[in-house]
Order: structure tokens, then C-alpha cells, then sequence
């Protein structure tokens, strides 16, 4: 069991965690949810030992074992299947004693306890841990310097699974992945055996995961039984109730003052007013922590444009001697709303960087209209932001001809106001590095809007507000993206992207999802002429 009992933690003289309590029993999986900076991952750190509060107690049971994921895993010659085989530190060192010791008893005590960890199964444990987060068996031993850094950091989840923990802790698993790994990593925490905490703003991951939500605002948490749908439910049905009541409390409040200030001078009065102003003592509101307003995204109006947008005819697409896409026709039509599926590494980037006009065609033709304007935003561009400018110092350059109350008026449409407007970037959060980006992008009023991962630096709420603006929005849509809430939500039409081409899928979400767990058997894709789509 992990207790927090009356834990305080102070940041730059200012009170960001007041006498936080929790209890997680053994079994049990909680979300931890919050707006961003409200101090989630400070919360994590205090727990894992890797802060240290100013006061009160975090405690875990005597033996329990608890891991969350590496910030860092090393390149070199080790290979990931290595990795995890050598990151469960108690089943190396039996084995190596195994081999080692020669006192019958304590040999005896050693195969038992590695039967009790099922220790002769860990190759296979950790190939299918591997595999289910994206892993080919090649690249299962492959040494680690080979891949990405977002690959790495799948090897160091992987590795946290493999160890099946008492108490595994994950600060937003998710993203670092694609959508086939993602939905893999929620079918296996719905069975992970032992006690999970979870920060994510994967709506879908927090409802199939968690029993419990701990919602930590101003400082302090609040427990809610069951999962965040239900959470948010009850939240905003106590706080509608307490808004309720403290409407009729003021009006209650108003009425007795009101024969106070009417009858308080007379003789004949002063008991009852004085009664009166005993009861309005007594009249106490319910205190409502303010809500942090949700700044909503909002993309532009745009003139129509006649379809297609974007025709292509039998292109391959791909770097230098790589072919990655090959022989695609088809077109894109001004309200369309394509989700692109398929795993990491088949090319559903590429084509979006064709379609940004960032990628030519290696063989065939491409037309795109001749008033076609296009943006794109891809998670990369986020860190291609200058960190000492402001974001209306970006913007200013984004739109040369631009006086400041138009470069403000861009700005503002975003959720920068003035003072967050000439804030330099490097002290901007995630989110609003995210947001800039999107003011920037749509600065031209574009026709077709892609979106490859845009979710990862964005909380719940601001998820929210992009589904509804992507839905709102008048032109046409791309999106590549791991958020199954978001997907579910506004794509209509659906392109899976594998063995060097794209084709129609002709299932439904929930059919993909299946297939990629290996629940239903695959839907015959429709077969000829590749559209790409």
C-alpha cells in the first residue's frame, strides 16, 4: 500500500503541493489528474524518492517494489531484449548466484524464489513486451544506438512493464507512441496484475485503466471511485449543486440583511434583528475552488475552393534510394477527414509531408490548386521554436506585412494575451509552445490542415478544444495521431498505410483496434488501384 499523509512541497517560496493526502491499496490503479502545472509530476517525484518534501510522510509497504519509467536509456552494443533482461536486477543477480553458490540450502532458496518470479519465462516476457510496443524481432537485437530517441524511451516503458512492479507509476506512457502501440499498452495495463499510478490526458487509456481518479487542484486531492468519465461527472455535478446553493445562501443572505437595514434602529425590532443577524452568522457558502479557463483553439474562416484540392497520379514516394510509398492515386477534397493508420515506419508522415507540399513525388504527377494554402504541424516543430524570442516576436516574422494589432489579433485567437504574448518561449509550458504553433500554422487562413501527433503537449481540456475546432473547422482535415478519443471523433474516413502503399480501410475503429489486438480476424481491404485512401 502507498500512504501520502500530510505532504507539503514549496517551489520558489510558493505553496504547489498543502498537506496532499492519499492512500493506494494493493490492487488498486489510480489516475492522477490536474491541469498542466498543477503539480502531477512534481507529486510523482516526491513518491519515487526523486524530491524531497518540506513536510509530511510518503510511505510504502515493507518489501514492496516500485519502478516508474527511465528518463534515459543508453545506446551502444546492448540490444533491447538485453536491456529488459538485465533491467530486472533481483532475476540477474539469482541467476548469476545460481551459478555460483555452493551451499545446497541457500541454492535450494535461490531456484525457489526464481520460480516465484517465474524467472525461466523472462525471454519470452520481454520479447512480447517488445513486441507489443512496436518491435520487430530484428530489431528485438538490434543494438540500442540504432534507434531514435522516441524508440528508446519505448524501450525504457518496455522495461518497466517487463518488471510487472508492485506499484508501477507512468507520467503520460503514451506518448511516445503510435496508435497500434498505444492501444496495445491500454489492453495491457487493463490486466496488469499489481497496484498503477498513471498520469496521462489519454481519455481512453484513464476510462479502460484506472478504478480510482485523485484530482489534484490548488494544492490539495480529491478522491473520486471510478474512472475519469465518471470522475468528470461527479465533479461537475458537485460543483453545479455547490453554485446552486450558494446562489440561494446570498439570496437567503440578502433577504435577512435587508429587514436588518429596514428595522434595526427601532426599539420594537432590535430582538428580531438581532436574530436575524445571528441566523445570516450562521449562513456559510460552499468555498469553490476557481476553475483555470480552458483556452479554446479556434481556426480560421476560409473562402471554398473547388475539389479536388490535391490529385495524384501513380507517385512513389520516399528519401534518396528509399522507396518508402509507392504507385498511390487518388485526391484530397476541401471538407474531407482522413485519419491515417497503420505502424510507425510504414510512411504515414511522408505522405503528409507530400501533401504539405514538403515532400516531392520520386516518380508520377501531383497537382495541387493553384490557391491551395496548406498548414502543418508535426511535434518536431514545437522544438524548432527560438526559446529567447516571444511568441509575438515569432509571429511578427510569420506575418511580415502584419501591423501589432493584427499579430496580436492572431495571437489572441490562441489564448495569448498581451502578458503571455511577450513572454520569451523558453518559459512557456508545453502547451502553449503547442499553441503558438497552431496561431502560427493557421495564420494564412488554410484550406487543409495537417496534423501529425499534434496531442502530445496538450491536456485533457485542450484536447477537447481541438476535436471541437478540427470538427468546426471548414476545410479539410489529415490527422495522424494516438489519441483514440480524438480519432473516434472526427475522422469519417479512414486510410491505412502499409506494405508500401494506402488503401481505403473499410472497418471502423473499434474493427482496427481488433485486428491490432488480434480479437477479429482482418476485413479484406478493398483490393486495385491504390488511391491512397
Amino acid at each position: 500500500m502507498l500512504t501520502v499523509q500530510d505532504v507539503t512541497y514549496r517551489i520558489g517560496g510558493r505553496v504547489l503541493l498543502d498537506g496532499i493526502r492519499l492512500q493506494l491499496p494493493d490492487g488498486h490503479r489510480a489516475g492522477l489528474v490536474g491541469r498542466n502545472g498543477c503539480g502531477k509530476t512534481t507529486l510523482f517525484k516526491l513518491i519515487l524518492g526523486q524530491a524531497h518534501a518540506d513536510g509530511g510522510i510518503i510511505e510504502m509497504a515493507r518489501g514492496q517494489k516500485l519502478i516508474t519509467v527511465a528518463q534515459e536509456v543508453p545506446g551502444g552494443e546492448q540490444t533491447p531484449l538485453e536491456f529488459l533482461l538485465e533491467s530486472d536486477k533481483e532475476r540477474h543477480e539469482l541467476l548469476h548466484l545460481s551459478e555460483t553458490c555452493t551451499d545446497p540450502d541457500k541454492l535450494g532458496d535461490i531456484y525457489e524464489r526464481l520460480l516465484q518470479i517465474d524467472a525461466y519465462s523472462a525471454e519470452a516476457r520481454a520479447s512480447t513486451v517488445l513486441k507489443g510496443l512496436g518491435f520487430s524481432d530484428y530489431q528485438q537485437i538490434s543494438p540500442l544506438s540504432s534507434f531514435s530517441g522516441g524508440y528508446r524511451m519505448r524501450v525504457a516503458l518496455a522495461a518497466a512493464l517487463f518488471q510487472q512492479p508492485d506499484l508501477l507509476m507512468l507520467d503520460e506512457p503514451t506518448n511516445h507512441l503510435d496508435l497500434e502501440a498505444s492501444l496495445w499498452l491500454k489492453e495491457f495495463l487493463k490486466t496488469y496484475p499489481n497496484s498503477l499510478m498513471i498520469i496521462s490526458h489519454d481519455r481512453e487509456l484513464m476510462n479502460e485503466c484506472v478504478d480510482n481518479i485523485f484530482h489534484l487542484q490548488q494544492g490539495k486531492v480529491t478522491r473520486y471511485a471510478g474512472n475519469y468519465d465518471f470522475y468528470l461527472k461527479t465533479y461537475l455535478e458537485q460543483r453545479a449543486f455547490s453554485e446552486a446553493y450558494n446562489v440561494k445562501v446570498e439570496s437567503q443572505r440578502k433577504h435577512l440583511m435587508g429587514f436588518v437595514t429596514r428595522f434595526g434602529a427601532k426599539a420594537s425590532k432590535a430582538t428580531q434583528a438581532q436574530s436575524k443577524l445571528k441566523a445570516i452568522s450562521k449562513l456559510v457558502s460552499i468555498s469553490l475552488v476557481n476553475d483555470d479557463p480552458t483556452i479554446k483553439l479556434d481556426f480560421p474562416e476560409i473562402e471554398e475552393l473547388s475539389p479536388p484540392l490535391i490529385h495524384y497520379e501513380k507517385i512513389s514516394l520516399g528519401y534518396d534510394d528509399n522507396t518508402v510509398l509507392k504507385n498511390l492515386s487518388g485526391s484530397i477534397g476541401p471538407e474531407e477527414r482522413i485519419a491515417l493508420l497503420g505502424s510507425n515506419g510504414n510512411g504515414k508522415s511522408t505522405f503528409a509531408k507530400f501533401l504539405a507540399g514538403r515532400l516531392k513525388p520520386l516518380t508520377g504527377e501531383a497537382t495541387f490548386h493553384n490557391k491551395l494554402r496548406i498548414a502543418y504541424f508535426n511535434q518536431h516543430q514545437i522544438e524548432d521554436l527560438i526559446m529567447d524570442e516571444t511568441a509575438y516576436q515569432h509571429m511578427q516574422q510569420a506575418m511580415p506585412g502584419g501591423n501589432e494589432t493584427q499579430v496580436r489579433g492572431q495571437l489572441g485567437r490562441f489564448g495569448f494575451a498581451r502578458d503571455k504574448a511577450d513572454v520569451v518561449v523558453k518559459n512557456l509550458s508545453g502547451g502553449e509552445k503547442a499553441r503558438l504553433v497552431f496561431a502560427l500554422m493557421t495564420r494564412t487562413k488554410p484550406h487543409l490542415i495537417i496534423l501529425d501527433e499534434p496531442t502530445n503537449h496538450l491536456d485533457m481540456e485542450m484536447r477537447e478544444s481541438l476535436m471541437m475546432s478540427i470538427n468546426k473547422f471548414e476545410g479539410a482535415v489529415i490527422l495522424i495521431a494516438h489519441d483514440w478519443h480524438l480519432l473516434n471523433h472526427t475522422a469519417d474516413t479512414l486510410w491505412l498505410v502499409a506494405d508500401h502503399t494506402i488503401i481505403p480501410y473499410q472497418g471502423s475503429l473499434d474493427d482496427y483496434r481488433n485486428e491490432v489486438l488480434g480479437k477479429a480476424p482482418k476485413k479484406d481491404e478493398k483490393k486495385g488501384k491504390s488511391k491512397g485512401k
